[in-house]
Protein backbone atom coordinates (compact mmCIF):
# COMPACT_ATOMS: atom_id res chain seq x y z
CA UNK A 1 0.00 0.00 0.00
CA UNK A 2 1.43 3.39 -0.65
CA UNK A 3 0.59 7.02 0.27
CA UNK A 4 -0.74 9.41 -2.36
CA UNK A 5 -1.36 13.17 -2.73
CA UNK A 6 -3.43 14.50 -5.31
CA UNK A 7 -4.82 18.04 -5.94
CA UNK A 8 -5.40 21.81 -6.75
CA UNK A 9 -3.97 24.73 -5.36
CA UNK A 10 -3.78 28.37 -6.07
CA UNK A 11 -0.78 27.68 -7.13
CA UNK A 12 -1.57 25.58 -10.28
CA UNK A 13 -4.83 26.41 -10.93
CA UNK A 14 -7.16 29.39 -11.34
CA UNK A 15 -9.66 30.14 -8.86
CA UNK A 16 -12.76 29.47 -11.74
CA UNK A 17 -11.45 25.80 -11.73
CA UNK A 18 -10.86 25.63 -8.13
CA UNK A 19 -14.53 27.05 -7.96
CA UNK A 20 -15.85 23.84 -10.25
CA UNK A 21 -13.89 21.45 -7.93
CA UNK A 22 -14.58 22.69 -4.49
CA UNK A 23 -16.78 19.99 -2.49
CA UNK A 24 -19.04 21.72 -0.16
CA UNK A 25 -19.61 20.44 3.48
CA UNK A 26 -22.68 18.78 2.35
CA UNK A 27 -21.22 16.92 -0.21
CA UNK A 28 -18.00 15.51 1.60
CA UNK A 29 -19.60 12.34 2.59
CA UNK A 30 -20.76 11.51 -0.87
CA UNK A 31 -17.50 12.55 -2.23
CA UNK A 32 -15.43 10.12 0.26
CA UNK A 33 -17.45 7.67 -0.22
CA UNK A 34 -16.57 7.46 -3.72
CA UNK A 35 -13.20 7.74 -3.39
CA UNK A 36 -13.38 4.54 -0.68
CA UNK A 37 -15.38 2.91 -3.48
CA UNK A 38 -12.86 2.87 -6.28
CA UNK A 39 -10.60 -0.57 -6.39
CA UNK A 40 -7.18 0.80 -5.35
CA UNK A 41 -8.23 3.05 -2.47
CA UNK A 42 -8.20 1.70 1.33
CA UNK A 43 -8.32 5.17 3.18
CA UNK A 44 -9.05 9.20 1.97
CA UNK A 45 -9.22 12.09 3.61
CA UNK A 46 -10.39 15.19 1.68
CA UNK A 47 -8.89 18.56 2.19
CA UNK A 48 -11.18 21.65 0.58
CA UNK A 49 -10.55 25.19 1.20
CA UNK A 50 -10.76 28.61 -0.25
CA UNK A 51 -7.92 27.95 -2.37
CA UNK A 52 -6.96 24.41 -2.35
CA UNK A 53 -8.85 21.04 -3.11
CA UNK A 54 -6.41 17.79 -2.21
CA UNK A 55 -7.13 14.18 -1.49
CA UNK A 56 -4.50 12.08 0.80
CA UNK A 57 -5.21 8.30 0.27
CA UNK A 58 -3.08 5.24 1.08
CA UNK A 59 -3.86 3.59 -2.48
CA UNK A 60 -2.67 -0.56 -3.33
CA UNK A 61 -1.29 1.04 -7.13
CA UNK A 62 0.30 4.39 -7.94
CA UNK A 63 -1.35 4.68 -11.83
CA UNK A 64 -4.73 2.94 -10.10
CA UNK A 65 -5.05 5.59 -7.84
CA UNK A 66 -4.05 8.61 -9.39
CA UNK A 67 -6.83 7.77 -12.26
CA UNK A 68 -9.32 6.81 -9.76
CA UNK A 69 -8.79 9.66 -7.57
CA UNK A 70 -8.62 12.44 -10.61
CA UNK A 71 -11.96 10.54 -11.88
CA UNK A 72 -14.06 11.06 -8.40
CA UNK A 73 -12.32 14.96 -8.33
CA UNK A 74 -13.46 15.44 -12.41
CA UNK A 75 -16.71 14.33 -11.44
CA UNK A 76 -17.45 16.70 -8.51
CA UNK A 77 -16.34 19.29 -10.89
CA UNK A 78 -18.28 18.57 -13.68
CA UNK A 79 -15.70 17.96 -16.10
CA UNK A 80 -13.40 15.78 -18.18
CA UNK A 81 -10.24 14.16 -16.25
CA UNK A 82 -8.35 15.55 -18.64
CA UNK A 83 -9.41 19.23 -18.25
CA UNK A 84 -7.95 18.85 -14.97
CA UNK A 85 -4.43 17.25 -15.96
CA UNK A 86 -2.53 20.42 -16.62
CA UNK A 87 -3.16 21.73 -12.93
CA UNK A 88 -3.16 19.09 -10.78
CA UNK A 89 -0.19 17.96 -8.76
CA UNK A 90 0.76 14.50 -7.47
CA UNK A 91 3.10 13.65 -4.42
CA UNK A 92 3.68 9.49 -3.71
CA UNK A 93 5.65 8.10 -0.64
CA UNK A 94 7.39 10.59 0.84
CA UNK A 95 6.72 13.18 -1.01
CA UNK A 96 3.61 13.16 -0.13
CA UNK A 97 4.30 13.23 3.53
CA UNK A 98 6.47 16.43 3.02
CA UNK A 99 3.29 18.14 1.05
CA UNK A 100 1.08 17.66 4.20
CA UNK A 101 3.80 18.67 6.43
CA UNK A 102 4.16 22.14 4.13
CA UNK A 103 0.27 22.35 4.18
CA UNK A 104 0.16 22.04 7.70
CA UNK A 105 2.75 24.53 8.55
CA UNK A 106 1.24 26.96 6.26
CA UNK A 107 4.16 27.28 3.72
CA UNK A 108 1.97 25.87 0.87
CA UNK A 109 -1.04 28.66 1.48
CA UNK A 110 -1.95 31.49 -0.77
CA UNK A 111 -0.69 34.04 2.78
CA UNK A 112 2.16 32.15 3.57
CA UNK A 113 1.79 31.21 7.61
CA UNK A 114 -1.84 31.50 7.65
CA UNK A 115 -3.00 29.16 10.68
CA UNK A 116 -6.01 28.48 9.56
CA UNK A 117 -4.94 25.51 7.48
CA UNK A 118 -5.04 23.77 10.45
CA UNK A 119 -8.88 23.91 11.73
CA UNK A 120 -9.12 23.03 8.26
CA UNK A 121 -7.07 20.18 8.53
CA UNK A 122 -8.47 18.73 11.93
CA UNK A 123 -12.16 19.17 10.37
CA UNK A 124 -11.36 17.50 6.78
CA UNK A 125 -9.73 14.39 9.22
CA UNK A 126 -12.86 14.75 11.61
CA UNK A 127 -15.22 14.23 8.66
CA UNK A 128 -13.33 11.31 7.25
CA UNK A 129 -13.08 9.81 10.72
CA UNK A 130 -16.84 9.98 10.75
CA UNK A 131 -17.32 8.63 7.40
CA UNK A 132 -15.09 5.68 8.42
CA UNK A 133 -12.79 6.11 5.43
CA UNK A 134 -9.58 6.56 7.92
CA UNK A 135 -7.55 3.84 8.89
CA UNK A 136 -4.60 3.73 11.05
CA UNK A 137 -2.01 4.98 8.11
CA UNK A 138 -4.00 8.42 7.48
CA UNK A 139 -5.03 8.67 11.29
CA UNK A 140 -1.45 8.77 12.22
CA UNK A 141 -0.10 11.03 9.45
CA UNK A 142 -2.41 14.01 9.60
CA UNK A 143 -1.98 13.95 13.60
CA UNK A 144 1.44 14.09 12.99
CA UNK A 145 1.04 16.77 10.19
CA UNK A 146 -1.01 18.91 13.11
CA UNK A 147 1.71 18.30 15.42
CA UNK A 148 4.28 19.62 12.54
CA UNK A 149 1.79 22.69 12.05
CA UNK A 150 1.52 23.72 15.74
CA UNK A 151 5.20 23.53 16.16
CA UNK A 152 5.85 25.58 12.64
CA UNK A 153 3.44 28.34 14.32
CA UNK A 154 4.77 27.92 18.22
CA UNK A 155 8.66 27.87 17.10
CA UNK A 156 8.68 30.63 14.08
CA UNK A 157 7.30 33.91 13.80
CA UNK A 158 5.14 33.11 10.36
CA UNK A 159 2.07 34.08 11.48
CA UNK A 160 2.87 37.23 13.96
CA UNK A 161 0.91 39.17 12.22
CA UNK A 162 -2.21 36.72 11.89
CA UNK A 163 -2.40 37.17 8.41
CA UNK A 164 -4.75 35.37 6.27
CA UNK A 165 -6.66 36.05 3.22
CA UNK A 166 -9.58 37.18 5.91
CA UNK A 167 -6.94 39.50 6.87
CA UNK A 168 -5.74 40.42 3.43
CA UNK A 169 -9.29 41.05 1.83
CA UNK A 170 -9.82 43.10 4.50
CA UNK A 171 -6.65 45.34 4.44
CA UNK A 172 -7.51 46.65 0.99
CA UNK A 173 -11.44 47.35 2.18
CA UNK A 174 -9.66 49.54 4.68
CA UNK A 175 -7.41 50.86 1.64
CA UNK A 176 -10.31 51.68 -0.48
CA UNK A 177 -12.15 53.20 2.52
CA UNK A 178 -9.61 55.35 3.93
CA UNK A 179 -10.04 53.19 6.95
CA UNK A 180 -12.84 51.06 9.19
CA UNK A 181 -13.30 52.96 12.12
CA UNK A 182 -17.07 53.83 12.28
CA UNK A 183 -17.98 52.08 9.58
CA UNK A 184 -20.79 49.42 8.98
CA UNK A 185 -20.07 46.00 8.10
CA UNK A 186 -22.44 43.34 6.65
CA UNK A 187 -20.69 39.55 7.13
CA UNK A 188 -22.76 37.12 5.33
CA UNK A 189 -22.13 33.55 6.94
CA UNK A 190 -21.22 32.80 10.46
CA UNK A 191 -18.58 30.26 9.68
CA UNK A 192 -15.16 29.90 10.93
CA UNK A 193 -14.12 32.14 7.97
CA UNK A 194 -16.82 34.28 8.91
CA UNK A 195 -15.99 34.69 12.54
CA UNK A 196 -12.09 35.51 11.79
CA UNK A 197 -13.96 38.08 9.54
CA UNK A 198 -15.94 39.56 12.75
CA UNK A 199 -12.66 39.78 14.53
CA UNK A 200 -10.57 41.54 12.34
CA UNK A 201 -13.57 44.11 12.05
CA UNK A 202 -13.19 44.55 15.63
CA UNK A 203 -9.65 45.11 15.88
CA UNK A 204 -10.11 47.25 12.89
CA UNK A 205 -12.55 49.61 14.67
CA UNK A 206 -15.72 48.84 12.95
CA UNK A 207 -19.00 50.73 14.08
CA UNK A 208 -21.49 48.11 13.53
CA UNK A 209 -21.94 44.69 12.18
CA UNK A 210 -24.68 42.95 11.03
CA UNK A 211 -24.32 39.16 10.56
CA UNK A 212 -26.48 37.27 7.89
CA UNK A 213 -26.99 33.42 7.98
CA UNK A 214 -28.98 30.53 7.68
CA UNK A 215 -28.76 29.21 11.00
CA UNK A 216 -29.76 31.56 13.12
CA UNK A 217 -28.56 30.30 16.50
CA UNK A 218 -24.60 30.99 14.76
CA UNK A 219 -25.23 34.47 13.59
CA UNK A 220 -26.78 35.42 16.68
CA UNK A 221 -23.81 33.77 18.92
CA UNK A 222 -21.25 36.00 16.85
CA UNK A 223 -23.02 38.89 16.95
CA UNK A 224 -23.60 38.70 21.02
CA UNK A 225 -19.72 38.04 21.06
CA UNK A 226 -19.27 41.36 19.67
CA UNK A 227 -21.40 43.23 22.04
CA UNK A 228 -19.73 41.56 24.76
CA UNK A 229 -16.49 43.96 23.57
CA UNK A 230 -18.42 46.67 22.99
CA UNK A 231 -19.22 46.55 19.44
CA UNK A 232 -22.80 47.07 18.21
CA UNK A 233 -23.94 44.24 16.94
CA UNK A 234 -26.69 41.90 15.61
CA UNK A 235 -28.42 38.90 13.80
CA UNK A 236 -30.59 39.10 10.74
CA UNK A 237 -31.64 36.42 8.09
CA UNK A 238 -31.11 35.78 4.38
CA UNK A 239 -34.07 37.36 3.66
CA UNK A 240 -33.51 40.71 4.92
CA UNK A 241 -30.54 41.02 3.01
CA UNK A 242 -31.46 43.46 0.14
CA UNK A 243 -32.07 46.17 3.08
CA UNK A 244 -28.97 45.47 5.02
CA UNK A 245 -26.95 45.53 2.10
CA UNK A 246 -27.97 49.17 1.18
CA UNK A 247 -27.05 50.69 4.89
CA UNK A 248 -23.23 48.42 4.68
CA UNK A 249 -19.81 50.45 3.83
CA UNK A 250 -18.20 46.81 4.13
CA UNK A 251 -19.97 42.93 2.41
CA UNK A 252 -17.93 40.23 3.42
CA UNK A 253 -19.05 37.06 2.35
CA UNK A 254 -18.07 33.16 2.56
CA UNK A 255 -20.85 30.74 3.29
CA UNK A 256 -19.45 27.55 1.92
CA UNK A 257 -22.66 27.52 -0.47
CA UNK A 258 -22.76 26.03 -4.06
CA UNK A 259 -24.87 28.67 -5.15
CA UNK A 260 -24.88 32.34 -4.98
CA UNK A 261 -25.75 34.28 -1.64
CA UNK A 262 -25.83 38.34 -3.14
CA UNK A 263 -27.23 38.53 -6.29
CA UNK A 264 -26.10 41.94 -8.07
CA UNK A 265 -29.77 42.99 -7.93
CA UNK A 266 -29.18 43.25 -3.92
CA UNK A 267 -26.27 45.61 -3.93
CA UNK A 268 -27.21 48.17 -7.25
CA UNK A 269 -24.94 51.21 -8.06
CA UNK A 270 -23.33 52.68 -5.24
CA UNK A 271 -23.07 57.21 -4.96
CA UNK A 272 -19.61 58.39 -5.15
CA UNK A 273 -19.76 59.32 -1.13
CA UNK A 274 -21.34 56.02 -0.49
CA UNK A 275 -19.21 53.43 -1.80
CA UNK A 276 -19.37 49.96 -0.98
CA UNK A 277 -15.97 47.03 -0.94
CA UNK A 278 -17.48 43.68 -1.27
CA UNK A 279 -15.42 40.64 0.44
CA UNK A 280 -16.38 37.62 -1.41
CA UNK A 281 -13.71 35.08 -0.25
CA UNK A 282 -16.95 31.88 -1.36
CA UNK A 283 -15.41 29.12 -3.26
CA UNK A 284 -17.61 28.70 -5.06
CA UNK A 285 -18.31 32.56 -5.16
CA UNK A 286 -21.18 34.16 -2.72
CA UNK A 287 -22.01 36.87 -4.81
CA UNK A 288 -22.88 37.87 -7.91
CA UNK A 289 -19.60 38.55 -10.15
CA UNK A 290 -21.73 41.08 -11.95
CA UNK A 291 -21.48 43.11 -8.86
CA UNK A 292 -17.76 44.44 -10.02
CA UNK A 293 -19.52 45.88 -12.62
CA UNK A 294 -21.93 48.19 -10.40
CA UNK A 295 -20.82 52.02 -10.09
CA UNK A 296 -18.80 52.72 -7.22
CA UNK A 297 -18.50 49.33 -6.00
CA UNK A 298 -15.11 47.45 -5.80
CA UNK A 299 -14.89 43.63 -5.01
CA UNK A 300 -12.27 41.92 -3.72
CA UNK A 301 -12.07 37.87 -4.34
CA UNK A 302 -9.99 34.86 -4.22
CA UNK A 303 -8.58 35.71 -8.14
CA UNK A 304 -7.42 39.05 -6.47
CA UNK A 305 -5.87 38.25 -3.41
CA UNK A 306 -4.06 35.49 -6.27
CA UNK A 307 -2.79 37.84 -8.26
CA UNK A 308 -1.73 40.30 -5.36
CA UNK A 309 0.22 37.65 -3.20
CA UNK A 310 1.03 35.32 -5.89
CA UNK A 311 4.87 36.88 -5.38
CA UNK A 312 5.09 38.20 -1.45
CA UNK A 313 8.38 37.57 -0.09
CA UNK A 314 8.03 34.75 2.39
CA UNK A 315 11.08 36.01 4.71
CA UNK A 316 12.92 34.34 7.33
CA UNK A 317 9.99 32.70 9.36
CA UNK A 318 9.26 30.91 5.95
CA UNK A 319 12.78 29.76 5.73
CA UNK A 320 12.96 28.69 9.08
CA UNK A 321 9.61 26.90 9.05
CA UNK A 322 10.85 24.74 5.82
CA UNK A 323 13.47 23.89 8.06
CA UNK A 324 11.22 22.54 10.73
CA UNK A 325 9.45 20.91 7.82
CA UNK A 326 12.14 19.18 6.59
CA UNK A 327 13.04 17.96 10.19
CA UNK A 328 10.15 16.60 10.69
CA UNK A 329 9.68 14.39 7.31
CA UNK A 330 12.96 13.00 7.76
CA UNK A 331 11.85 11.85 11.94
CA UNK A 332 8.62 10.55 10.63
CA UNK A 333 10.01 8.88 7.42
CA UNK A 334 12.75 7.17 10.15
CA UNK A 335 10.08 6.28 11.99
CA UNK A 336 8.28 4.32 9.72
CA UNK A 337 11.07 2.53 8.20
CA UNK A 338 12.00 1.22 12.20
CA UNK A 339 8.57 0.09 12.39
CA UNK A 340 9.12 -1.55 8.92
CA UNK A 341 11.77 -3.89 10.45
CA UNK A 342 9.49 -4.61 13.85
CA UNK A 343 7.86 -8.14 12.77
CA UNK A 344 10.81 -9.32 11.56
CA UNK A 345 12.56 -8.88 14.83
CA UNK A 346 9.58 -10.06 16.86
CA UNK A 347 9.97 -13.20 14.71
CA UNK A 348 13.36 -13.79 15.62
CA UNK A 349 12.92 -13.00 18.78
CA UNK A 350 9.99 -15.78 18.87
CA UNK A 351 12.38 -18.75 16.84
CA UNK A 352 14.91 -18.26 19.56
CA UNK A 353 11.92 -18.61 22.59
CA UNK A 354 11.39 -21.36 20.60
CA UNK A 355 14.66 -23.32 19.89
CA UNK A 356 15.10 -22.56 24.08
CA UNK A 357 11.86 -24.18 24.37
CA UNK A 358 12.83 -27.48 22.73
CA UNK A 359 16.21 -27.60 23.75
CA UNK A 360 14.98 -27.70 27.62
CA UNK A 361 12.39 -30.30 26.77
CA UNK A 362 15.31 -32.29 25.34
CA UNK A 363 16.96 -32.06 28.41
CA UNK A 364 14.19 -32.92 30.63
CA UNK A 365 13.79 -36.17 28.71
CA UNK A 366 17.38 -37.07 28.87
CA UNK A 367 17.76 -35.79 32.47
CA UNK A 368 14.53 -36.68 34.19
CA UNK A 369 15.42 -36.75 37.55
CA UNK A 370 16.94 -33.14 37.75
CA UNK A 371 16.27 -31.17 40.58
CA UNK A 372 13.52 -28.61 39.87
CA UNK A 373 15.86 -25.78 41.36
CA UNK A 374 18.83 -26.62 38.85
CA UNK A 375 16.37 -26.73 36.00
CA UNK A 376 15.05 -23.53 36.62
CA UNK A 377 18.76 -22.12 36.56
CA UNK A 378 19.57 -23.67 33.38
CA UNK A 379 16.49 -22.36 31.87
CA UNK A 380 17.42 -18.76 33.17
CA UNK A 381 20.74 -19.32 31.92
CA UNK A 382 20.01 -20.22 28.42
CA UNK A 383 17.41 -17.56 27.84
CA UNK A 384 19.44 -14.68 29.58
CA UNK A 385 22.26 -15.85 27.19
CA UNK A 386 20.19 -16.06 24.29
CA UNK A 387 18.67 -12.64 25.03
CA UNK A 388 22.25 -10.72 25.33
CA UNK A 389 23.33 -12.51 21.94
CA UNK A 390 20.31 -10.66 20.12
CA UNK A 391 20.14 -7.49 22.33
CA UNK A 392 22.81 -5.71 20.10
CA UNK A 393 22.18 -7.26 16.51
CA UNK A 394 17.92 -6.15 17.31
CA UNK A 395 19.15 -3.10 18.08
CA UNK A 396 21.54 -2.16 15.60
CA UNK A 397 19.00 -3.68 12.82
CA UNK A 398 16.50 -1.07 13.68
CA UNK A 399 18.75 2.01 14.16
CA UNK A 400 20.32 1.01 10.27
CA UNK A 401 16.22 0.44 9.23
CA UNK A 402 15.74 3.90 9.95
CA UNK A 403 18.17 5.13 7.69
CA UNK A 404 17.42 5.87 3.69
CA UNK A 405 17.98 2.40 2.30
CA UNK A 406 17.68 0.48 5.66
CA UNK A 407 14.50 -1.69 3.78
CA UNK A 408 17.31 -4.37 2.95
CA UNK A 409 18.30 -5.12 7.16
CA UNK A 410 15.04 -7.09 7.45
CA UNK A 411 15.75 -9.17 4.42
CA UNK A 412 19.10 -10.06 5.60
CA UNK A 413 17.49 -10.81 8.64
CA UNK A 414 15.07 -12.95 7.11
CA UNK A 415 17.73 -15.10 4.96
CA UNK A 416 20.39 -15.61 7.85
CA UNK A 417 18.03 -16.78 10.44
CA UNK A 418 15.10 -18.77 7.85
CA UNK A 419 12.27 -17.03 8.64
CA UNK A 420 9.58 -17.52 6.69
CA UNK A 421 8.62 -14.12 4.87
CA UNK A 422 4.91 -15.34 4.39
CA UNK A 423 4.50 -15.64 7.95
CA UNK A 424 2.92 -11.98 9.24
CA UNK A 425 5.08 -11.99 12.21
CA UNK A 426 7.97 -12.24 9.77
CA UNK A 427 6.75 -9.87 7.26
CA UNK A 428 8.33 -6.70 7.40
CA UNK A 429 5.36 -4.78 5.59
CA UNK A 430 5.05 -0.69 6.44
CA UNK A 431 3.43 -1.11 10.38
CA UNK A 432 1.26 1.55 8.83
CA UNK A 433 0.91 1.47 5.18
CA UNK A 434 3.63 4.11 4.83
CA UNK A 435 5.62 2.82 1.48
CA UNK A 436 8.97 2.25 0.77
CA UNK A 437 10.97 5.47 0.16
CA UNK A 438 11.48 5.13 -3.66
CA UNK A 439 9.32 6.65 -5.82
CA UNK A 440 9.66 5.17 -9.13
CA UNK A 441 6.66 7.34 -10.59
CA UNK A 442 8.21 10.30 -8.96
CA UNK A 443 6.21 13.49 -8.71
CA UNK A 444 3.70 14.79 -11.24
CA UNK A 445 3.54 18.70 -10.67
Amino acid sequence: MSLLAVGLSHRTTPVPVLERAAVAEADLGKVLDQLLSAPSVSEAVLLSTCNRVEVYAVVETFHGGVNEVVEVLARQAGAEPAELHEHLYVHYAAAAVEHLFSVAGGLDSMVVGEAQILGQLRSAYAAADAAGVVGRTLHELVQQALRVGKRVHTDTGIDHAGASVVSEALADAERALGGLTGRRALVVGAGSMGGLAVAHLRRAGIGEVVIANRTASNGARLAAALRADGVPARSVGLDVLADEVERADVLFACTGSVDTVVGAELIGDRAPDRPLVVCDLGLPKDVDPAAALLAGVRVVDLETLQRRLSDAPTGQDAARAAEIVAEEVRGYLAGQRSAEVTPTVTALRKRAAEVVDTELLRLDSRLPELDAAVRDELANTVRRVVDKLLHTPTVRVKQLAAAPGGAGYAEALRELFGLDPQAPTAVSAPATGIPPLTQPEGDKR
